[in-house]
């Protein structure tokens, strides 16, 4: 008795690695959910769990056999809703901080911010992305014009001039290097909020990547930063160089 007893209590690596990994995934679930239009989602289809127990409870044959073939195909329901979501969470999970690299030297970050800080005082808009973990390259090729040049204010500027050929479009810079101008975009749905075309790219593509983007208004002459979907505006130099050092 005392042998079975311990049998079932045994606990080796592999049950503890299981729990860990677990623990883990659930973990990242709740950090990527939360403040996330799919935790209002969810929390929908718990109300219909919750109705479809107590339709079961009382009786509701109508109701439980509707509840019951929407939650048949759950899984499928759950990949139609949560694509852009789970594409999303997958990428930051393969760019995690296991595998980060340093995109932008200091050096080269002081060069954005004095190039950005002059754009915006002759009301130049500018439109910088700097990648992260995950690669560019296909937007890259798909849209852009290489350049592969070193990393300077001057170059910035005279993309950006508005008369220059490649002004219209965004930059994408990676390891201190100008990999490509006249980049094109994903855009951010306006939700209500007066974006411009460059903040709505700055958004979008912060919404699919780990990328952090700088823009620069031509309107306004306003510095903005955008990261994970979100959009911080009206930086002076020192308060997006400092935003800067803490991103990257």
């Amino acid at each position: 008795m005392e042998t079975l007893l311990l049998d079932r209590i045994y606990i080796d690596w592999r049950d503890i690695g299981d729990i860990a990994l677990v623990s883990f995934l659930l973990y990242q679930v709740i950090q990527h959910l939360r403040g996330s239009r799919a935790l209002a989602v969810l929390m929908g289809l718990f109300i219909l769990a919750v109705m479809f127990v107590v339709s079961n409870t009382l009786g509701f044959y109508t109701l439980s056999w509707l509840l019951d073939h929407i939650f048949s195909s759950l899984f499928l329901v759950i990949v139609i809703i949560f694509q852009q979501d789970i594409r999303h969470a997958l990428g930051e999970i393969g760019a995690s901080s296991f595998f980060k690299r340093k995109s932008v030297k200091a050096s080269g970050m002081e060069e954005i911010v004095i190039a950005c800080e002059d754009m915006a005082k002759a009301h130049i808009g500018a439109l910088i992305v700097i990648e992260g973990n995950m690669r560019l390259d296909d937007m890259i090729k798909r849209e852009g014009v290489p350049i592969d040049a070193k990393l300077s204010r001057q170059l910035l500027k005279n993309i950006f001039y508005p008369k220059a050929p490649l002004h219209d479009g965004a930059v994408i810079i990676s390891r201190s290097r100008i990999w490509a101008a006249a980049c094109i975009l994903p855009l951010a749905e306006a939700k209500g909020q007066a974006f411009g075309t460059r903040h709505r790219a700055a958004l979008g593509i912060t919404e699919e990547t780990d990328a952090t983007v700088v823009v620069v208004s031509e309107e306004r002459g306003e510095i903005s930063l955008a990261s994970k979907g979100i959009l911080i505006r009206n930086l002076t130099s020192s308060k997006l160089r400092s935003a800067l050092n803490e991103l990257l």
